[in-house]
């Protein structure tokens, strides 16, 4: 891995930030806090830069919350200015983590995501025998620091570029020396960059063709059962070994059965919600028909809301089961296209 240096001009260029406050307040722009950050944008953005140069610049500042859908999570939220440091570092370094990722991992990359994640495993379940799936337990909470920062020192040399990302990493841990915070636009590169490491080693040093990884979650195929034991057990052992992190109890069965990925089994020649996907598009979209049928929401906000629901679902085979739910919750609403 070739080492690259004098990044942080580049981040600390007015124009990069000017551009990385435009990214932090998308979607977000009637927060109090942004409109307090925009209406003295030149000298707040001018002194985002004399700390980025000057090594100065605050981290660290969250306001925590907890999620419940599909699981709970605690979320941290940085300050908006902040936000504006993480989309500027990005911006420049980004481009960097991509390189290093392979072309079969899905997360938080343009052109992937999680569709493109399962189709690739649908295209190729019909074609073998076995499957293996592994995640990591607690990934999030479970990232060490140490390990995350050499991985970082092997790829940038920019010896004040490394200071901040040290900073912003030990600026929070679930546990003593572990952890990086689920919300931090850093984070999400940060575990990807992560985990890419193995990828490489399964890729290259293990050989295995047809591999798919979604942030955590990961899948192998082979016609050879013995061979995704074999290695299931060299995955773990790096895991344990190199990236201190622990594995949840793999799941090793035949193709024919079912593969459990991202909220689908796939099956070859059929894609399926699992459980667990029904019973959150059943809560969820009663909640939105009953929010729209008192009142609460207008057509639009609920159109606006159950679209993407609606569209989650649509990758699997279920249009019978999206008519049902949208019948039985829809009296007399405009409902969205099944």
């Amino acid at each position: 891995m070739k080492r690259t240096g004098y990044l942080l001009e580049g981040i600390a260029e007015p124009d990069n930030l000017r551009l990385a406050f435009w990214k932090a307040k998308k979607g977000k722009s009637d927060r109090e806090e942004i409109r307090v950050f925009g209406r003295d944008l030149d000298k707040n953005l001018l002194a985002l830069r004399d700390g980025i140069l000057s090594g100065a610049v605050s981290v660290g500042s969250y306001r925590y919350f907890k999620v419940f859908d599909p699981k709970e999570r605690l979320i941290c939220a940085a300050d908006f200015g902040e936000r504006v440091l993480h989309h500027a570092i990005m911006n420049v370094c980004g481009p960097l983590f991509e390189r290093f990722q392979i072309y079969d991992s899905y997360a938080t990359r343009p052109g992937k995501g999680q569709f493109a994640a399962l189709s690739r495993v649908k295209g190729w379940v019909g074609r073998n025998a076995w499957f293996c799936k592994l995640d990591a337990r607690k990934f999030f909470d479970s990232i060490s620091h140490g390990v995350l920062l050499g991985q970082l020192r092997r790829m940038f040399k920019d010896g004040r570029l490394l200071d901040i990302f040290s900073r912003i990493i030990d600026s929070y841990s679930a546990s003593p020396g572990r952890g990086v915070p689920i919300g931090n636009l850093t984070s999400q590169y940060f575990a990807n960059f992560y985990l890419a490491h193995l990828d490489h080693f399964v890729k290259e040093r293990l050989g295995v063709k047809m591999y798919v990884r979604y942030m955590d979650d990961m899948v192998m195929l082979h016609s050879s059962k013995d061979r995704l034991i074999n290695f299931s057990r060299e995955v773990r052992g790096y895991c344990e070994n190199e990236l201190r992190l622990s594995l949840k109890p793999i799941c090793l069965n035949g193709a024919g059965s079912g593969i459990p990925f991202l909220g689908f089994v796939i099956f070859p020649g059929a894609v399926r919600l699992n459980r667990n996907s029904k019973k959150r598009f059943l809560r969820k979209y009663g909640g939105y028909a009953r929010k729209a049928r008192t009142g609460e929401w207008s057509q639009k906000e609920y159109a606006r809301h159950a679209e993407p629901l609606l569209a989650f679902t649509r990758f699997a085979d279920t249009l019978g089961f999206r008519r049902n739910a949208v019948l039985k919750r829809e009296a007399g609403l405009g409902a969205p296209t099944v």
